[in-house]
């Protein structure tokens, strides 16, 4: 269950890794090469030091032309005058520690959060910057509007988050009605998960209230035995893949914590494994191992 407005922005390019490179195109205007394969990766970007940092969604995306790229996703819902320092770190951190090129993309529900967030992040002597870091942003004015059925139905991650991007339009009501029509065409599985998304994207704004009637209507199609058994392995699967992520998230965590180097490879392979048993045997030799590659021994 998706729990607050912020996850729900950036989970949707969880739900569909490709979509954050349509965005780009799309919306942007940035001619990023052809992705041969995107995945989400760990988004625990902490050092040995005991400072926490995590961006909210971390998409590896691979390309034939140009290589790995590192998409750094954030949510951003108000104003921090924090958060600039910490996407430029981010960013940097990224290069230093993998070697790819990073990329920042900011989310914004609102256009004045979007408009300060595009603003660049200067480093160093005013007029002689030491490090310019120049945000992506996805926000209302650079997002379209979507109220044809056909148009969701080309592209619906996009249309989800057109959907929370611009939860306070005037056309809400409209784009929330062909979206719930899109929905109800998908299968129960894929249209529950949509579905969570926007209502926890919406927020506290009245549009909740407009998609809530929405989906009682559409539950009255979900109520089916068979979609009430999708329903529960769809639930019952996330909590799995909850799990997993934590227990991966542990064992890195832990080697940092013991200050042991943490390679490339190493961090892939644990945060790859989808196996909890294995993950809990690499938790517990994590406390004990000179080296974090002897996790994997005998393994």
């Amino acid at each position: 269950m998706v729990s607050s407005s912020h996850e729900a922005l950036h989970r949707i390019f969880q739900e569909d890794t490709g979509a954050i490179v349509r965005a780009l195109r799309q919306l942007l205007g940035v001619p990023f090469p052809e992705a041969s394969s995107a995945f989400v990766v760990s988004p625990d970007l902490t050092e040995i030091a005991p400072v926490e940092r995590r961006v909210d969604t971390l998409l590896q995306v691979e390309t034939e032309a140009d290589g790995t790229y590192l998409f750094a996703i954030e949510s951003q819902s108000r104003r921090d005058p924090k958060k600039p320092a910490a996407w430029a770190y981010y960013l940097s951190y990224m290069h230093a520690k993998f070697g790819h090129q990073p990329v920042l993309i900011v989310l914004c529900p609102d256009e004045a959060t979007a408009r300060w967030a595009a603003h660049p992040i200067r480093l160093g002597i005013p007029d002689c910057p030491s490090l310019t870091v120049r945000p992506l942003v996805l926000g209302p004015g650079n997002t379209p509007v979507v109220t044809d059925a056909k148009d969701v139905v080309r592209d619906v991650p996009m249309a989800v988050f057109s959907a929370i991007t611009h939860s306070k339009s005037e056309n809400v009501d409209a784009i929330l009605k062909a979206l719930a029509t899109t929905l109800n065409s998908l299968d129960p599985e894929q249209a529950t998960i949509y579905a969570e998304l926007v209502e926890a994207g919406l927020g506290n704004t009245p549009a909740r209230k407009i998609w809530s009637d929405l989906m009682s209507a559409l539950l009255n199609f979900f109520r089916s035995e068979h979609a009430q058994r999708a329903f529960a392995e769809v639930r019952a699967e996330t909590r799995a893949e909850t799990q997993v992520e934590v227990r991966a998230e542990s064992v890195l965590r832990v080697l940092n914590a013991r200050g042991l180097e943490v390679t490339a490879e190493t961090r892939e392979r644990v945060g790859s494994c989808k196996d909890l048993d294995l993950l809990d045997t690499w938790l517990d030799r994590a406390v004990t191992v000179s080296r974090a590659e002897d996790l994997f021994a005998d393994c």
